[in-house]
């Protein structure tokens, strides 16, 4: 395992119904410090299980997740705190409504990180200003529109410092015109080095900012490769047909 290894995978798998239904059936991946891995696939493939598991929103059935070498599938393993190396942005914004955006993002890091109320809202103001929020840090969610929410769920995890941030499908629950704006603050964290397994159906986003594409169906990775690799010279037949259907 080479030393730029932040995340490895090991013959992970996820079953229901006493194995009748297999999520996962046996994955094994890699991803390197500073790498972008974004995992395609039709709906229902284990893509957004697979990226559950990673910090253990979803418990494998078997197999082993390594963060920076700790096996974190062992029981024995404080979760909480490999979780903390782990920013997650999920799908729906999941910020809590009775709080000020400045509440929803300086409160983990406080009562996690042991910052001050002062340094954990520096923190956030200058994350704020990076997504172009700085003036809405009083705001509830309800004032913001839904990719104004997703930046400060993005940013609110970039509080923590994570060593990788996990995108369960950051866009699709937007509209169309708001897409663009989650997409580019996204761009410019891989830009910065932020290592990122995203989940998403943006192809546009995955051919531009990918290292790795990754693509899952029935619960393994029929295929990865370079972005271009993948879209411009598919070597199975299903991604092929899903290429064909999505592009």
């Amino acid at each position: 395992m080479n030393d730029n290894v932040l995340i490895q995978v090991k013959d992970l798998k996820k079953h229901y119904n006493d194995g009748e239904i297999k999520a996962l059936d046996g994955i094994n991946m890699e991803i390197d410090q500073g790498e972008v891995v974004v995992i395609i696939g039709p709906s229902g493939s284990g893509k957004s299980t697979f990226l559950r598991s990673l910090n253990l929103l979803e418990m494998p059935t078997s197999g082993q997740i390594l963060v920076d070498g700790v096996d974190i599938t062992n029981p024995k393993i404080d979760i909480n705190l490999h979780r903390q190396k782990m920013g997650m942005v999920f799908q729906h914004f999941n910020l809590f409504p009775n709080m000020t955006i400045m509440k929803n993002m300086t409160l983990a890091p406080m009562k996690l990180l042991g910052k001050s109320k002062e340094e954990a809202e520096a923190k956030a103001k200058e994350l704020l200003a990076v997504v172009g929020l700085e003036d809405r840090g009083d705001a509830y969610p309800n004032q913001l529109s839904g990719g104004q929410k997703q930046r400060v769920a993005i940013v609110r995890a970039l509080c923590m410092e994570p060593e990788i941030l996990l995108f369960d499908e950051p866009t699709s629950a937007l509209d169309p015109e708001m897409v663009g704006e989650v997409l580019d603050v996204m761009k410019k964290l891989a830009e910065d080095g932020m290592t990122m397994a995203v989940v998403t159906h943006e192809m546009g986003f995955a051919r531009e900012v990918a290292s790795r594409v990754v693509f899952m169906d029935d619960g393994v990775v029929i295929e990865e490769n370079t972005p271009s690799e993948i879209f411009e010279n598919p070597q199975s037949d299903r991604l092929k047909n899903f290429l064909a259907k999505v592009l």
